[in-house]
């Protein structure tokens, strides 16, 4: 179908056609009065018609043609403007007027309008001048409590006699701004401040002092723009002379991360009691870090020093390595193995074992101390292997230095924890303090009067006194006996004693963990721990690395300190 010539059928299309051809409406054409569009042709158009199909749209008038000081006295913000090298006051707005007085046109800012130098903007006008390019200050308090965020922009008035120089102050009052910015900054400083308390109330308040280590310990926050991390580090005195070092990092900030390193380390310390070796304290770590949160993960090493074996023993859950010093001053990392995070589950944690000779120094540390923006960690670890390397004195000097050559200060951003211990190369009287033996024994009726000829001997060659010996061998006789019924060999007796206590082990093949238990009348065996329990200030157990268990008691010595891990 032809739309087109079946349109053109419709009432009144010609007609509208051809007054669109025909009669086609322009200025020069309007009537000079209405009613007087007469004409031959077939299709006029009425006059009211023709009025409003021609008048002009009503022009609408141009910026160039507002009042501009009509338009700057009715801005709320203050406007401002001043020229020249004094910066003279050529006028201001009505709320300029309101919030700081009436100023004289033609003084110079600097007599006539202190305001502007209280919101240091005198510099700031000469910049503009010089540069001719607008500056803007945000948030500057007056004098009268308000804030403004003040634009110069430099403009030309040329009508000035020190030339064209102009620049016009325009200032927004942020006051409701600022006063909810300095709430928000309130509130972030007591959250901050919250979570610092909580942070170091849940550190050590004082580091356990392991016979044969010497430790030492910093932890310093984020600064104020930094929200506090989860950093966390202790020390733990297992009994028999062994000792475990931990220190972790929880992902995260505040207070949250604080109160779930306090979990976490609280739990390091009960799974430390059970004297396991470091990789299963992770596994059982790894489980409760997912039960307390499973979308938060943390960092940690644990480490088993043992005199005895002269070697840090630890594991690593996606922690930064440990870093040893020998006495000759060569670095190590211990940086195998290491498995995911805490709180990733699904993975096998295994040991590694690193030397720790005496002379030796070792520290582990967070990321807060080697991290840096635009630098690869590698890097950071590199350069405080050879801080370390040169780093001599005490734990504590050597902590103070490594985070000096760390680059760390108050407002550092974000959390460091550093523990350091060395191992004292011990000389002369110190060394008498320190001694070890060791008898292997082979099982059958004669190791066990053996085991107390050869402990009478050595306490009676290490001058402790008759009482301390006697307990000293009777604790030798019943381990050993308690050995031979229910252990199998090999079997090794050591006597070791330190400054502070007198340490005796028997170590078997088989791996049973002793149980005290209470005899009856009758029986004429299960009075052996129970023994031991009694005339020993702390005892213990173990399972050995390689299969079998080691049991343990201790005897403190006058003047010393009784372990926290007696049981």
């Amino acid at each position: 179908m032809n739309f087109t010539r079946w349109s053109a059928r419709l009432p009144g299309t010609q007609r509208r056609a051809a007054a669109r051809t025909d009669h086609t409406i322009t200025p020069d054409r309007l009537p000079d009065r209405l009613g007087e569009g007469s004409g031959t042709g077939s299709g006029s158009v009425p006059a009211a018609r023709a009025e409003q199909l021609t008048d002009e749209a009503p022009r609408i008038p141009a910026v160039d043609d507002l009042p501009t000081r009509e338009v700057l006295d009715r801005i709320p913000a203050l406007v401002a403007l001043v020229h020249g090298p004094d910066h003279r006051i050529a006028y201001v707005n009505d709320a300029y007027v309101a919030a700081f007085g009436v100023r004289p046109e033609g003084a110079p800012a600097r007599d006539a309008a202190p305001e502007l130098d209280v919101l240091g903007l005198l510099p700031l006008l000469d910049q503009v001048l010089r540069s001719s390019k607008p500056r803007t200050l945000k948030s500057r308090k007056a004098a009268g409590g308000r804030s403004y965020t003040i634009t110069c922009t430099p403009v030309e008035v040329t009508a000035t006699p020190e030339g064209s120089g102009g620049v016009l102050i325009f200032a927004a009052d942020v006051t409701d701004h600022a006063e909810a910015a300095e709430r928000l900054r309130a509130s972030e400083r007591s959250q901050r401040e919250t979570a610092v308390t909580l942070q170091r109330s849940l550190l050590p308040q004082e580091l356990e002092e392991p016979d044969d280590l010497r430790v030492a310990a910093l932890y310093q926050p984020g600064g104020t723009e930094a929200a506090v991390g989860g950093d966390w580090y202790d020390v733990i005195t297992l009994g028999g002379g062994r000792t475990a070092l931990v220190i972790g990092d929880v992902m995260g900030r505040g207070v949250r991360a604080a109160a779930i390193m306090g979990q976490l380390r609280t739990a390091v310390r009960a799974y430390a009691r059970l004297d396991l070796p470091p990789h299963e304290v992770l596994q059982l770590l790894d489980g409760l870090a997912m039960e307390i949160d499973a979308n938060q993960i943390a960092t940690c090493v644990y480490a088993v020093h043992d005199p005895n074996e002269g070697k840090l023993v630890y594991a690593s859950a996606g922690h930064l390595p440990i870093l040893v010093r020998d006495e000759s001053g060569v670095v190590q990392r211990a940086d195998e193995p290491t498995g995911p995070p805490l709180g990733t589950g699904g993975w096998m944690h295994a040991s590694g074992s690193i030397a720790l000779t005496p002379g030796s120094t070792a520290v582990l540390y967070t990321d807060g101390l080697v991290e840096r923006r635009n630098e690869d960690l590698d890097e950071g670890i590199a350069a405080l292997e050879r801080a370390l390397s040169g780093a001599t004195g005490s734990p504590q000097v050597v902590c103070d230095r490594l985070v000096r050559s760390a680059g760390v200060t108050a407002d550092h951003d974000d959390d460091v924890a550093v523990l350091v211990l060395q191992h004292p190369a011990r000389t002369g009287a110190d060394s008498d303090l320190f001694r070890n033996a060791a008898l292997e024994l082979l099982g059958g009726i004669e190791a066990a009067p053996r085991a107390r000829a050869f402990a009478s001997g050595v306490l009676t060659s290490w001058r402790f006194p008759t009482e301390l010996h006697d307990l000293g061998v009777l604790a030798a006789s019943e381990l050993v006996a308690n050995s031979l019924q229910h252990g199998t060999p090999p079997m090794r007796l050591r006597l070791r004693r330190t400054d502070r206590r007198l340490i005796v082990e028997v170590t078997d093949g088989d791996d049973h963990l002793p149980l005290r238990r209470t005899a009856e009348p009758g029986d004429e065996s299960g009075r052996g721990i129970a023994i031991i329990a009694t005339i020993a200030t702390s005892w213990g157990s173990r399972r050995t690395p390689g299969g079998g268990k080691a049991v343990w008691c201790e005897f403190v010595l006058p003047g010393g300190k009784p372990s926290p891990s007696g049981m």
